[in-house]
């Protein structure tokens, strides 16, 4: 199999060279202007963090990509999809607030911001792929809208994948909320009767009379439920949870198979940023101390090549004294993972593998240094 490209420079940013220049020089040299662009609708997904996390990526790293798209004559967006946890982005209007409040506006980035599922995280269109896990994909209908589509991601650690890079971002993120419970639930949403005040919204919206209620508290009969995600999104209690009980080697299979979803049949380039390397997600609403210094930026076309080049630079970076990597004591020698350790039971080798076989990338790579 034929290696692919993936371009890289550090995070070393001499006098006369800053690191928003550094990242357009980069994407350039890895070829973003052989995508035909005039007039189309470009997808820019990237994560704008929960309020409290200031591990996020800048929107200043957002405004040099939305200006190359403009250069090459597109019309450029950036968007995410509604998360399904109970947190500030979990319908567009608290979403919208959270980007603004941390500092993603049209005037700072040079572009508009779309919700890509909608306000209550509805708005999919289903995707047919015949995966192992998933036949149809739940993807927010902006970002299949669009003509073009370009990743712009936080490489960092996380929980559940080991990792959230450019599959993460696209696979996860893509997704409505109905495709994200899709992908952390193997089963069907619950109601926490604590919570639950028998408003009957959930009955009304729920087109497979899955729901009754009795005694001013809803239930859900999973015999019936399709697992649409409708009742989630409506509930003004945000009493109709998941159940967050999907082991982590199908989670990140699952998520190959979104990314197949969003990726297919349009043209896609990714670039993925290893800096302010926290142990957790962005969708914590803090974030801890790096675990490993800044790494640098990344951009390929190839989704795959480019989580292996980041995790493989990763882990050949030090442990940070006094970060989460440090306190679990891991021993940094050659072979050893920095994600598999920090978070044992994950499985972001799964991800990577599985979606090189759907046909996605390789996870062979030839890494090409820009610049110093």
């Amino acid at each position: 199999m034929e290696k692919s490209k993936v371009y890289f420079t550090t995070m070393r940013a001499k006098p006369g060279m800053n690191l928003l220049q550094k990242l357009s020089k980069i994407i350039v040299e890895a070829g973003i202007g052989s995508i035909d662009m005039e007039g189309k609708f470009v997808a820019i997904k990237i994560h704008f963090g929960e309020p409290g996390n200031l591990a996020f990526l800048r929107p200043n790293f957002a405004k040099v990509v939305a200006d190359e798209v403009k250069n090459l004559g597109g019309k450029p967006f950036l968007t995410d999809c509604n998360t399904l946890y109970v947190g500030r982005r979990k319908h567009a209007l608290e979403h919208m607030d959270a980007a603004f409040e941390n500092g993603f506006s049209p005037m700072s980035t040079g572009c508009q911001i779309i919700i890509g599922d909608g306000l209550k995280g509805t708005d999919e269109l289903l995707v047919p792929i015949d995966g192992e896990f998933v036949k149809e994909a739940k993807i927010g209908r902006a970002v299949m809208d669009a003509d073009v589509f370009i990743s712009l991601n936080h490489f960092k650690g996380h929980e559940s994948t080991g990792f959230g890079g450019a599959l993460k971002n696209i696979g996860m993120g893509c997704g409505s909320r109905a495709g994200k419970m899709e992908m952390h639930s193997a089963g069907k949403p619950f109601v926490h009767t604590g919570g639950c005040i028998g408003c009957g919204m959930c009955l009304k919206i729920c087109a497979h009379n899955a729901i009754s209620i009795a005694d001013k508290k809803a239930s859900i009969d999973e015999n019936k439920c399709v697992g649409c995600g409708r009742c989630i999104g409506i509930c003004p209690k945000d009493a109709v949870k998941t159940k967050w009980d999907e082991a982590n080697s199908v989670l990140n299979k699952k998520i190959a198979e979104y990314s197949l979803a969003v990726l297919k049949d349009r043209p896609h380039f990714h670039i993925s940023l290893a800096m302010d390397i926290s142990p957790y997600c962005d969708c914590h609403s803090e974030n801890d101390l790096a675990i490993i210094p800044d790494v640098g930026i990344f951009a390929s076309f190839d989704p795959v090549a480019l989580d292996v080049a980041c995790a493989d630079m990763c882990n050949k970076a030090p442990v940070i004294p006094g970060s989460m990597l440090d306190d679990a004591g891991h021993n940094h020698t050659p072979g050893h993972d920095h994600f598999n350790h920090m978070h044992p039971g994950t499985s972001w080798e799964d991800c990577v593998s599985h979606a090189e076989k759907l046909g996605i990338g390789t996870c062979i790579y030839e890494l090409i240094t820009v610049m110093e």
